[in-house]
């Protein structure tokens, strides 16, 4: 893969990105070098990264709130402040070569109402062709599918990609806004 490729987003983030609201906060979950905090920060979005090493994500984006967090060993560290119990939200919240199956509530509970979830990652068939090869970092068939059963997807695939070869799958996903109507509104029209 070439070097401009591994610092690119992904073409399916940039695919999707347009869905965001401008000016929408931004989480990466699992940043690394912080190719989609780039991404987001050059079209106006706060940005958010979180990763276990942000030395490199660091260097490059002095203006990002870097959080480093072993987040499949501690506790989840985006919180709303003062309530530790309840999960910061963002307008999209964006996932890419990584698994990690326990965060899947922490993951989607970051998606804002009305916001987007972004998700591409190794899937079954992988192992065929590469790294990595475990079942335990590798999608089961429809599984985004079952994960975001609550979101208004918007878009999947799931299938390969070359340059290099991988098996993968992903989806662009909206969280739905759920709208309660007054109680007096629902009590002054009898069934």
């Amino acid at each position: 893969m070439a070097h401009d490729t591994l610092n690119a987003a992904s073409p399916w983030v940039q695919r999707w990105s347009h869905l965001i609201e401008p000016g929408a906060t931004v989480l990466d979950v699992a940043c690394g070098i912080g190719r989609h905090l780039s991404w987001f920060a050059q079209r106006g979005h706060p940005v958010t990264g979180i990763d276990r090493d942000i030395a490199l994500a660091s260097a490059r984006f002095p203006n990002a709130e870097l959080v480093c967090a072993d987040i499949e060993n501690g506790a989840w560290p985006l919180t709303q402040p003062g309530d530790p119990g309840a999960l910061r939200q963002f307008g999209l919240v964006v996932v890419t070569n990584y698994l990690w199956r326990p965060l899947w509530p922490t993951i989607l509970g970051s998606v804002a109402p009305g916001g987007l979830l972004i998700y591409e990652t190794f899937a079954a068939g992988n192992e065929t062709v590469g790294r990595p090869s475990r079942p335990d970092f590798l999608l089961q068939s429809g599984e985004l599918l079952r994960v975001c059963a609550d979101l208004q997807i918007v878009a999947y695939e799931n299938g390969t990609l070359t340059d290099p070869a991988r098996f993968v799958q992903r989806i662009a996903a909206i969280r739905k806004v759920s709208v309660k109507a007054p109680q007096d509104v629902i009590a002054s029209y009898p069934l």
